[in-house]
């Protein structure tokens, strides 16, 4: 139980749930499978993948909810064609032309039409609430997902007062200081082989940079030339290894190899103690990393 990617976001009031009440709260809106004639449907899970019934899982004070979306996926190719064929049919048959309003009606019968026989996309959105850390940490790609989650948990607990976090140094230019000066860097984060870098000047200016010497030459004299680090790879205290973008957005976590053996050597035989303890685990390091990467850009700006 791992989060591939993880966008941060602060509590501005204390999150008062309990697991049992927020369990409550979830239960009202528990995921079910679209209906023969709805396009898509949005809903609580398991967060534990079926180990578990529960919607909330609970230990060390944090809490992992999960969320399922379905969406029914009809390629807009097999509309068109089925649009095109009725629309020549109505002009043949009846010797006039089909204007848009018209289209646009039977358009809707035809997805009306081939709901039932749909295929069906399932999209499931983790999340960590830490109470006492006053965070809320979304395991999602994009600000979309995570904003969807949020939106649904909001609607559903009546108010969510949560706020991306914003530093007072920029992360993209303290990155780039980073490689220019490597003895300057933050304490327990180290890059890694891949990089980003931009020119803000020139829109098409971007260098990608993977399997590569971050410390070479080759790098400074991009930086020099007036490119900043947008993306960067980094390891933190040797446990976790990921792309630390320039919007705080974290991607690609991965375990590092110490943390892998150790985790390996404690891991426990039965399926959801597993679960439980990855849960854990992966609760106190992210609650590690997030302070120490606000802290390594300044600290969190005060909000008026």
């Amino acid at each position: 139980m791992w989060f591939k990617n993880a966008i941060v976001y602060r509590f501005t009031q204390p999150f008062s749930y309990t697991p049992e009440a927020l369990e409550e709260k979830l239960s009202e809106k528990a995921f079910t499978p679209c209906g023969s004639q709805e396009l898509s449907r949005f809903g609580w899970v398991s967060p534990s993948s079926g180990l578990s019934d529960m919607l909330v899982h609970a230990g060390n004070g944090f809490m992992l909810i999960a969320a399922q979306k379905e969406d029914k996926i009809i390629p807009t190719q097999v509309i068109r064609q089925q649009l095109d064929n009725r629309v020549k049919l109505i002009e043949d048959e009846q010797a006039r032309k089909v204007y848009k309003k018209e289209k646009d009606q039977l358009k809707d019968e035809i997805v009306l039409d081939l709901l039932p026989r749909a295929f069906s996309k399932f999209q499931t959105t983790w999340a960590l609430i830490a109470p006492q850390q006053n965070l809320l940490i979304v395991d999602a790609s994009s600000h979309k997902r995570a904003e969807e989650l949020l939106s649904h948990l909001r609607s559903l607990l009546g108010s969510l007062p949560v706020v991306l976090p914003d530093v007072n140094q920029s992360p993209s230019a303290i990155m780039s200081h980073w490689l220019e000066k490597p003895e300057e860097r933050y304490t327990g984060l180290t890059p890694l082989d891949e990089c980003e870098l931009r020119d803000s000047a020139v829109e098409t200016g971007i260098i990608r940079c993977k399997g590569q010497d971050l410390d070479s030459d080759e790098i400074r004299h991009h930086l020099e030339a007036g490119k900043r680090v947008v993306k960067l790879a980094l390891e933190w205290q040797e446990s976790l290894n990921f792309i630390l973008q320039d919007d705080l957005c974290i991607k690609r976590i991965k375990l590092s190899d110490q943390l892998k053996e150790k985790l390996d050597q404690d891991s426990p035989d039965e399926a959801f103690a597993q679960f439980d303890a990855e849960f854990v685990q992966m609760s106190l390091e992210l609650t590690r990393l997030v302070p120490a990467l606000i802290d390594a850009f300044g600290g969190e700006a005060q909000r008026p």
